[in-house]
């Protein structure tokens, strides 16, 4: 096979308005929004308020064009495609002037036959987007669904992107190009298109079944031979010949003593490389590398004496799913790298995460998400993308989902993190009344009862589908929220219920639940002049597209905290209160353990910076949130909590999720802000996988009536030997109702390299969620933050900067703040 390489540097692109003479040059894989950034053509839409300044980008239709060589001996080849993997959306592609196709479905690679029209030499690829605004308008006139989030209506007509009409979180930027790879492929041979490897697990040995899958061809032939080879840290572990055979397609490889891949904190993550070559006469005509996870993944539903199960199985073992929802790194998804991708991912890894819910509203990732999911052990929660608001169910549209469907899966079937296809997000529950309609109906059951669990069935055959986020079983006595399926979970937010309610309900499995706050001060500097940073300028009101998302934040935060002296007091009590709100549900659902199953908040990460559910800002600096889920997603988690039946008691709980059963042992200590410690104790503990156990009840009502809720906090800790493995505090009453001493905070540094240093903070006195800020590094990448510092006890963190510094410098640059210095 011969390619030409289109998204080569070698080979130049340019793109206009197709209204105007001008052309200028653009980065291919990208987005016609980054090439116009990249000439200046429009203002950086992340800042203020100039999202409203580019909204006629999406209005206009665009035309990109790059002229490439092609030599003889590729214009003689029997067969010569233009590979696209992704266009968005709307395109009519040229060569050499002639029309060589169309596309209207983002989520579908594209091949174009182009031998008619290639010739020797020099060629010219044209490619014109329509405006997906525009069409929106006129195309499917008759599909008039209530929309959930578009404010201008129609974007579920086509097949694109949702997100980029806006969203509560995001911005409306209606992009179009040439957002994923492109190149040219010419061959006289057969070539393969896929292949689908099917695992059978026995003792101390792994069959893979290979079924190759040819492109353009259906049977392969004679002349040909298969060959297969596998190899795990660079050495053959299996390699084999397989004849052509008119009996069966099916390749089976055997791999003796396989070294199984696990979620992340179950286990390793080995990756074996598989190598499908396509021989004649010992030459190899193509090849189809794959990197694979030995392991079985089975979505348990089985009756048991709360209703039916929701639970992940890995390779036999059950797996409480701990984890965060997925939306697009970027609102520019065009020409992201593995290195947008990155950082995000190993943040959720570092968090003891090992499940990521790839949501509805955006895109099928690109394959260096999944790679880093795969080297990670994070679960990929798959979502078709189709998100909150009704589709349409016309033929050529229910065509273009097949196709969209049949590739997606056959694309990802093979990834060692993919545990569930889910067809959709909530567009049962928000659409009840309207799904009732016939036609509606048909046009639903049509997608996700039919196109989508088929295409899952046929192309994938292992991993399992689930209908709808969130929804339940559909068999009699366990249709319910609270016996079956998966929930989501917005009482604590939009009803405002406090974070307890969390406690008030059981499900089975939690895939959406989150509070809002505020970026830091850092992040907003960078999207907003030092005269609009205030939650309510209209520049950051701008960044805050949840219409009551401003007002719900004070509303949570000032029941919790007093009156904020500034933005960026007000920002980090924002996050402390996200921070406590998700920690009540995770150790709730945690501690209801083997009934519920898993807990997914929404959401890890932004696609521009402003206010939102993340626990990641945009840029990379971790939230408070993200800081606390380092403990309550831990493998061991110890938590306090006051007994609902006797107020004046407090309910101590391990629980466990680790593959192997570890002794422990319990710490708690009973404080007064003065400094002196009331009581203490501890406990010997073995802590079981999937175990949650009440260990302990203190009973405080004479300490609590002596000294009053608001002058008493309980440190309750978990260690290993003399390792800490989790500590925390417990308040008795609200923050705002305790007069918190403030004392200074004393930092040391110790120097271990140029840029790696260990900080230790020191008090005399009690501290509440010391945040550790730098002048300098926004993005702060710290061992822990947000901590508690008890008196007299130092608290040491780790910190590695980007840039080599000195520990002077790094002295001057660092400050504090806790709870006591956020009010005057």
């Amino acid at each position: 096979m011969q390619i030409i390489d289109l998204n080569s540097p070698s080979v130049q692109w340019n793109f206009r308005n197709s209204i105007q003479a001008d052309w200028h040059t653009a980065t291919v894989p990208g987005c016609v929004h980054r090439d116009l950034l990249q000439h200046s053509l429009i203002p950086n839409p992340f800042w203020a308020q100039n999202e409203e300044q580019v909204q006629w980008v999406g209005q206009a239709d665009w035309e990109y064009e790059a002229s490439f060589e092609a030599n003889a001996a590729i214009c003689q080849e029997t067969k010569i495609e233009l590979v696209c993997q992704g266009l968005d959306t709307l395109s009519t592609l040229r060569l050499n002037g002639q029309v060589i196709g169309t596309s209207n479905n983002m989520f579908l690679a594209r091949s174009f036959d182009i031998s008619p029209y290639i010739k020797v030499g020099k060629n010219l690829l044209t490619l014109r987007f329509d405006s997906a605004e525009k069409a929106v308008q006129t195309i499917r006139p008759e599909h008039t669904p209530r929309d959930i989030m578009d404010p201008v209506g129609g974007c579920t007509r086509i097949r694109k992107q949702q997100a980029q009409f806006g969203w509560d979180w995001g911005p409306r930027l209606v992009s179009a190009g040439i957002y994923a790879p492109i190149q040219i492929e010419a061959s006289s041979h057969p070539r393969i298109a896929n292949a689908r490897i099917a695992q059978i697990h026995q003792k101390n040995n792994v069959t893979l079944a290979i079924t190759p899958e040819l492109r353009n061809l259906r049977v392969l032939p004679n002349g040909y031979e298969w060959a297969v080879k596998i190899t795990h840290n660079e050495e053959i572990v299996a390699s084999e010949k397989f004849p052509k055979s008119k009996e069966t397609s099916d390749l089976e490889v055997q791999i003796k003593n396989p070294n199984l891949w696990w979620p992340n904190g179950q286990g390793e993550q080995p990756l074996y490389s598989l190598r499908l070559e396509l021989q004649k006469d010992g030459l190899i005509i193509d090849q189809w590398i794959r990197r694979i996870g030995l392991r079985t993944i089975e979505h348990r539903r089985q009756n048991d004496s709360w209703g039916e199960s929701f639970q992940f199985v890995v390779n036999g073992r059950p797996i409480f799913a701990k984890g965060a929802n997925w939306i697009p790194a970027h609102s520019l998804v065009g020409g992201l790298k593995r290195d947008d991708f990155l950082p995000l991912l190993q943040s959720a890894a570092a968090s003891y995460m090992n499940m990521i819910r790839a949501w509805a509203g955006g895109v099928y990732e690109q394959e260096a998400f999944y790679d880093i999911c795969d080297e990670l052990g994070l679960l990929v929660w798959q979502d078709f993308m189709f998100a909150c608001t009704l589709y349409p169910g016309d033929k050529p549209f229910l065509d273009s989902v097949k196709e969209e469907a049949v590739y997606q899966v056959s694309r990802l079937r093979h990834r060692a993190c993919l545990a569930l296809w889910c067809g959709n997000n909530e567009l049962e529950s928000h659409n009840a009344a309207e799904l009732e309609n016939k036609n509606t109906k048909a046009a639903y059951n049509a997608v996700f009862r039919k196109i989508l669990p088929n295409a899952v069935k046929q192309y994938d055959g292992t991993t399992a589908y689930w209908r709808c986020s969130p929804s339940q079983s559909e068999r009699p006595g366990v249709r319910d929220r609270y016996k079956s399926g998966n929930a989501h979970f917005w009482q604590v937010w939009f009803a405002r219920k406090p974070a307890q309610a969390y406690e008030e309900h059981i499900f089975r499995f939690v895939s959406e639940f989150g509070m809002q706050s505020f970026p830091s001060l850092a992040t907003a500097k960078t999207f907003l002049p030092t005269d609009q940073i205030n939650a309510f300028s209209p520049a950051f009101e701008a960044h805050q597209k949840n219409p009551a998302g401003n007002s719900i934040i004070l509303d949570y935060v000032f029941r919790r905290y007093r009156y904020a002296r500034d933005y960026s007091s007000l920002a980090y009590l924002s996050q402390l209160n996200q921070a406590y709100c998700i920690q009540i549900g995770v150790e709730h659902y945690r501690r209801q353990q083997p009934r519920c199953s898993g807990a997914l908040y929404w959401q890890l990460n932004d696609c521009w910076p402003g206010a939102s559910w993340s626990s990641i800002e945009f840029g990379g600096r971790w939230k408070a949130l993200h800081y606390a889920a380092r403990i309550f997603f831990a493998p061991a988690l110890l938590t306090a909590r006051v007994s609902t039946s006797v107020p004046s008691s407090v309910d101590l709980h391990t629980v466990f999720d680790g593959p192997q059963s570890i002794s422990a042992e319990i710490h708690w200590e009973l404080m007064h802000l003065n400094g002196s410690s009331l009581l203490n104790g501890s406990c010997k503990a073995r802590l079981s996988p999937g175990e949650s156990k009440r260990r302990r009840v203190l009973k405080l009502k004479k300490e609590l009536q002596k000294w009053g809720k608001d002058s008493l906090y309980l440190r309750y800790s978990l260690y290993q030997g003399i390792e800490c493995l989790m500590e925390n505090t417990l308040l008795f009453c609200e923050p705002r109702q305790i007069d918190l001493p403030r004392t200074a905070i004393s930092i040391a540094i110790k120097k271990h390299s140029r840029t790696s240093f260990t900080i230790t903070l020191k008090s005399s006195s009690y501290h509440h969620r010391v945040e550790v800020l730098h002048s300098q590094d926004s993005r702060l990448k710290l061992s822990d933050n947000f901590f508690d510092l008890y008196p007299r006890r130092s608290k040491t963190i780790q910190y590695e900067c980007d840039t080599p510094t000195t520990i002077q410098s790094l002295k001057q640059s660092l400050a504090t703040l806790s709870l006591a210095n956020t009010y005057d």
